[in-house]
């Protein structure tokens, strides 16, 4: 690798207490281009973390000490703009819940194909350098779209308050906000929004959505339980109202 291409390698750190897999993602993502580090523990994790902050950790679920989970959720609150890919051999929906609750930008069970991981890590790292922000002669030609009170900028992909303030949004967030965004007023069904919004081919649930669709209702509406932006359309989805 050239000096010119290790400047722009995404910087990813591997959590996994199994030393083998480590090593293993360490030399398949280095051939490949990517920058990685290696934490065998969340402890180790955050001391490389206040070193030096990655672009994306692929984090496992279940780990001795403190677990994924808890890491990722630490993480998601301190640096949000930092991409998660979660790992676990556990199969049940719940823990799929859970990790996406906590802010995961995509989910995989071991084992897996590392083609698949691979490919999986480069959509979350274009997606949080907004190679996926709509060109400017989409249907959306607007720069700022108004959601309630806050300002969704597609420039600089950020989430905005009425004060101005910058609101903490996941990259998944905002993709989900910017499909609602191109289709104003348009119900869209659970399957559209997968396809659309959720390109990391996960399998589909519907509680995914639900849990990404409640996530924002806490940062843009006046009362999240009475949603007056993104309302929920029985038997078919979501849709986001606009005020014309």
């Amino acid at each position: 690798m050239n000096s010119a291409s290790a400047a722009q390698a995404p910087r990813v750190l591997v959590v996994d207490d199994e030393p083998e897999l480590r090593s293993l993602l360490a030399e398949y993502f280095g051939r490949h281009g990517l920058d990685v580090r290696q934490a065998a523990d969340a402890a180790a994790a955050r001391q490389l973390i206040a070193q030096s902050l990655p672009e994306l950790v692929l984090l496992d679920l279940n780990m001795p000490g403190e677990n994924g989970l808890s890491l990722a959720r630490w993480l998601r609150e301190t640096h949000p703009r930092v991409g998660i890919v979660m790992l676990t051999t556990a199969g049940e929906a719940i823990d799929r819940i859970v990790g996406l609750e906590v802010g995961a930008d995509d989910y995989l069970p071991k084992p897996f194909e590392l083609r698949e991981l691979l490919a999986r890590v480069r959509a979350v790292h274009r997606r949080l350098n907004g190679e996926a922000a709509a060109p400017a002669n989409s249907a959306t030609n607007a720069e700022r779209i108004t959601f309630g009170s806050c300002q969704l900028d597609l420039v600089h992909r950020k989430l905005l308050g009425a004060d101005g303030a910058e609101i903490d949004i996941t990259a998944a967030e905002f993709d989900l906000l910017q499909l609602f965004a191109r289709h104003p007023n348009q119900p869209l069904n659970r399957d559209q929004i997968m396809e659309q919004a959720h390109k990391r081919g996960w399998e589909v649930f519907d509680r995914s959505i639900d849990l990404r669709v409640m996530r924002l209702r806490r940062k843009i509406e006046r009362n999240p339980d009475k949603p007056e932006v993104i309302k929920t359309v029985r038997n078919v989805g979501y849709v986001y109202v606009t005020g014309g």
